[in-house]
């Protein structure tokens, strides 16, 4: 299943919760997990990451499965290889977490189709740093790019 693409209502809405659960985050900074982590805990946002190997990250408690998270936390970024989504979102889907933003390359077909089969609000498609205001570097270039072309969502 193709994921639908998410318009530019969605991608606001999600990203206003400003507290969400991490899924891929490294204790690494070359990393891209940890990279979005620190670009996103920069600009407020109330994170907790997940990742089965580290106890804490930044300082802040990590978790190993989402099952462990706060039942408040109702958003799930989700940045990991694609062998691991369609797990995620289904533990996801389980702990009753509505929103979920599958990064650009970490997403399948199964897993599109299982978060859309339980009505989750799904970001997919999309790479969360052309979205984190103010957009820096590279990424403001290729949001520019994308919006000249007419290609950013609407």
């Amino acid at each position: 299943m193709k994921a639908p693409k998410a318009s530019l209502s969605q991608i606001r809405e999600f990203l206003n919760a400003k507290k969400m659960a991490v899924a891929g985050v490294s204790r690494d900074p070359k990393k891209f997990g940890y990279q979005v982590y620190k670009a996103m805990k920069g600009q407020g946002y109330e994170l907790y990451p997940l990742n089965p190997r580290a106890s804490e990250i930044e300082d802040t408690q990590a978790y190993s499965t989402i099952s462990q998270l706060p039942a408040e936390v109702k958003h799930l970024v989700i940045l990991t290889p694609k062998t691991e989504t369609e797990k995620l979102v289904m533990e996801a889907i389980a702990h009753g977490i509505d929103q979920i933003w599958i990064q650009q390359m970490s997403d399948t077909p199964e897993a599109v189709k299982l978060a859309s089969d339980a009505g989750v609000h799904l970001v997919t498609g999309q790479c969360i740093f052309m979205w984190i205001e103010p957009v820096k570097g590279i990424h403001k270039f290729h949001r520019s790019i994308m919006k000249f072309f007419g290609l950013l969502p609407r």
